[in-house]
């Protein structure tokens, strides 16, 4: 092991050594992959382009998310610039690096895209940036190759499960009564919670090595703090309150479409936009993040209500607005 994290230090350093000209690039190509970024195009899929791929993508964002925010905490390993001091770190992460978050979630989320589009250019453009979002990771220092290649990995075998599950999946919970489909709701929103939990229970039993924190600093970042569940109950938050608007949309209103102009397509965006920086950064300001118990809670109800607003309460809107037709 200790041999390919040498060879792969100095591959790293290799790629910073194409010069810092790149920085600007790989940062862009690194947001293009980061929660951020899909927290806010998932809705653009979903309120304005197409449904079927509004949500398909967000629900492997969820999926992806949390599945790679669990395997971190299980296989603890360390970002390049906490183990090397010859590694710039021309970005910081405090969690763990294997797998690729960005190279994980990106190939899930814009493989699903092109998978569900199913055009030659859109595979194309797909598979460009995916590879570029993989590739600004290990320039910008946080993480080694196997870390990135194992997250693309991980990322397609997740479309290719989805896609064989969907149907049989989609189909049972259909039949089932609303009530149902809510409790399913919570109950996956709390599987990811306990992934997270399960997965911090390591903390228990392993101690970081001094070197990694004290690289890290020395490297002008963020001390690691690898087993903070603030990110699994984002998107535990998220997916509950996303699937509850799906389900209750379909309950009440049977099937979502957009049969509108290009115009005010684009009206839906910017209005349902104003509503997710309301819930996201007012509730923020109003709402207190202490004592801990209830700072969880109280991020777990304002994703909740971001997920909400993508599925109901938007399109419930875009309706009275007559934005729907």
């Amino acid at each position: 092991m200790e041999g390919l994290v040498n060879f792969e230090i100095l591959f790293t350093t290799l790629v910073q050594n194409f010069g810092t000209w790149l920085e600007t690039p790989m940062r862009a190509f690194t947001f293009l992959g980061s929660e951020i970024f899909f927290l806010l195009v998932m809705p653009a899929l979903y309120w304005s382009i197409d449904p079927k791929i509004g949500f398909r993508a967000g629900m492997m964002l969820v999926i992806s998310g949390g599945l790679n925010t669990a395997l971190k905490m299980f296989i603890h390993t360390p970002r390049p610039y906490w183990v090397d001091g010859s590694v710039k770190a021309f970005s910081s992460e405090t969690s763990f690096g294997l797998p690729s978050g960005h190279s994980q979630n990106s190939a899930a989320i814009w493989g699903m895209v092109a998978q569900t589009m199913r055009k030659r250019s859109a595979i194309i453009i797909a598979a460009i940036v995916v590879f570029f979002i993989g590739f600004s990771r290990i320039y910008l220092g946080v993480h080694f190759l196997h870390d990135v290649l194992t997250g693309w990995l991980i990322g397609i075998l997740l479309i290719l499960l989805y896609v064989k599950l969907e149907k049989p999946v989609g189909n049972y919970i259909q039949t089932k009564s609303l009530c149902f489909q809510l409790l399913a709701a919570l109950m996956f929103s709390m599987l990811l919670i306990l992934l997270g939990t399960l997965g911090q229970s390591i903390e228990n039993n392993w101690k970081m090595p001094i070197e990694w924190i004290n690289n890290a600093v020395s490297a002008g970042a963020d001390a690691p703090d690898p087993f903070n569940l603030e990110g699994m109950i984002t998107i535990a938050g998220v997916a509950f309150g996303f699937l509850v608007g799906f389900a209750l949309w379909r309950f009440l209103y049977d099937t979502y479409e957009i049969n509108c102009s290009p115009m005010k397509r684009l009206l839906r965006y910017l209005v349902g936009l104003v509503g997710i920086f309301i819930l996201y950064f007012g509730l923020k300001l109003l709402l207190p993040e202490e004592p801990l118990m209830i700072g969880i809670v109280i991020r777990y109800a304002r994703y909740a209500l971001i997920g909400f607003w993508v599925t109901f309460l938007a399109p419930w809107l875009f309706r009275r607005l007559h934005l729907d037709v």
